[in-house]
């Protein structure tokens, strides 16, 4: 069994034995959340969403343009009337007898090429709200995917503490392992030497042997357990598998008396209201499509062509504005619209109660299992000092003759499952406070 213990030593002491990072609890989220590639995939969205409020915003702002038209028609013609002697009238209305010489007028008009360049440039006036509600659309996009960015970071906390925990849960699983272990060799060497005396008789020895087998495997199987969770972890944070870290065990300490049933700061929640308002933003853009829009265009520009009698009409720089005015009389397509955004606020009101009644009920069932496990905490607590306390009796009677050694095993075994036990309250009681600021909103 010894050299058994010395093998088992030799294996495990090299991957101790390096070169650790030791890492807490913040530090091992903060390396999550900066090697995540979904909060990056977020912080894109965020992005994209300032770039198109930003784009609403120039809504309200001129639009320039530089345009050009050209046009070629063989159209041409002429348009002539016969010169004579026209009478000429007086101011009283009647003719004077006088008459007055009329040349005619003989024009002739050839289309050929026209073309023409300039600036042009557009204000919108009144566009019927559609401008407005899509800023506020922008403004509702950017904070909606600020939102999101907050739930992917959440996620990605609590994803690391449950990792981080389970390395905690593993390290001192493996020390109750190894206390364990240690109680049964003192135990087998007491037995050893009351043997070779003739004091105990070979079933002891053997039912001594038979239970430090059990341990061996047991602390083999909590490093095992160890080492996976660790590597876990490293997933999670961003390192390499393989990379050797060590954690401080200090979520034990966490307090939290403070649980309430409010939702208001819970990411989903604040999306659910921003979703609404998104959806009513929209049916203000659909019926702005039923309502008047007014607009001032100008221009400044060049215009060549149309030829009278062999001149151009136009062969110079000018400058033209006006307002243009839509009013809609009759569409069918911007009603169907407007009546089916109108229908999607509604709906993203309906779940928006639903929805926040699920979310209350849900942060209700966290209060509740935190407060049962703060209260199985307790009971661990107190398990434990009893079992510490019958394994100091057992040990002393079982010194002195007064007990056997089946029931001083059973002692030790007791001491192990109450150990055990303490160990599963702690990380469950720090679990269910986990799960409890994830659904009331404030966990990050």
């Amino acid at each position: 069994m010894r050299r058994l213990n010395i093998i088992f030593i030799m294996l495990v002491a090299p991957i101790f034995c390096m070169a650790q990072e030791r890492l807490n609890l913040d530090e091992c989220i903060e390396l999550a959340k900066n090697n995540n590639k979904r909060i990056e995939a977020s912080d894109f969205r965020v992005e994209s969403a300032k770039y198109e409020k930003r784009a609403t915003l120039f809504n309200y702002f001129p639009t320039f343009a530089v345009t050009g038209n050209t046009l070629y028609s063989t159209a041409e013609g002429a348009l002539g009337f016969e010169g004579g002697i026209l009478p000429v009238i007086g101011t009283d209305g009647t003719p004077t007898g006088a008459g007055a010489y009329f040349p005619g007028i003989d024009i002739n008009y050839d289309v050929d090429w026209v073309y023409c360049a300039g600036v042009q440039f557009k204000q919108p006036v009144f566009m019927g709200g559609k401008i407005i509600a899509g800023h506020k659309m922008g403004k509702l996009g950017v904070s909606m995917a600020l939102q999101n960015r907050r739930l992917t970071e959440c996620e990605v906390i609590f994803e690391t503490a449950q990792a981080y925990a389970n390395v905690v849960r593993a390290s001192e699983m493996r020390k109750v392992a190894a206390a364990y272990n240690k109680q049964l060799v003192e135990l087998k060497r007491s037995i050893d030497k009351a043997f070779d005396r003739g004091v105990k008789p070979r079933n002891e020895v053997l039912k001594v042997e038979v239970k430090l087998n059990e341990s061996e495997l047991n602390m083999r199987r909590a490093e095992n357990a160890l080492r996976l969770e660790t590597m876990n972890l490293c997933h999670y944070i961003g390192y390499p598998l393989t990379t050797q870290i060590s954690i401080d065990n200090n979520i034990f300490a966490t307090h939290y008396d403070n649980a309430t049933a409010d939702i208001s700061m819970r990411p989903e929640a604040q999306l659910l209201s921003q979703k609404s308002e998104f959806m009513r933003q929209k049916a203000n853009v659909a019926r702005g499509e039923m309502l008047p829009q007014i607009g001032v265009i100008g221009e400044y520009g060049y215009m060549n062509g149309l030829q009278f009698n062999g001149d151009k009409l136009f062969n110079d720089w000018n400058f033209a504005v006006g307002i243009q005015m839509s009013i809609p009389i009759f569409n069918v397509g911007s009603q169907s619209k407007y009546r089916s955004a109108q229908m999607q606020y509604r709906q993203s009101k309906a779940e928006k109660s639903e929805k926040l009644e699920l979310m209350k009920l849900e942060v209700m069932q966290a209060i509740n299992n935190l407060e049962e496990a703060a209260y199985e905490l307790r009971l661990a607590e107190s398990s434990s000092v009893s079992a510490s306390e019958n394994l100091r009796v057992s040990s002393s009677q079982y010194a002195v003759g007064k007990e056997s050694l089946s029931d001083h095993l059973e002692a030790q075994t007791l001491w192990l499952q109450a150990e055990q036990t303490l160990v599963d309250a702690k990380i469950n009681r720090f679990l269910r406070l986990l799960d409890y600021k994830k659904k009331s909103g404030t966990l990050n």
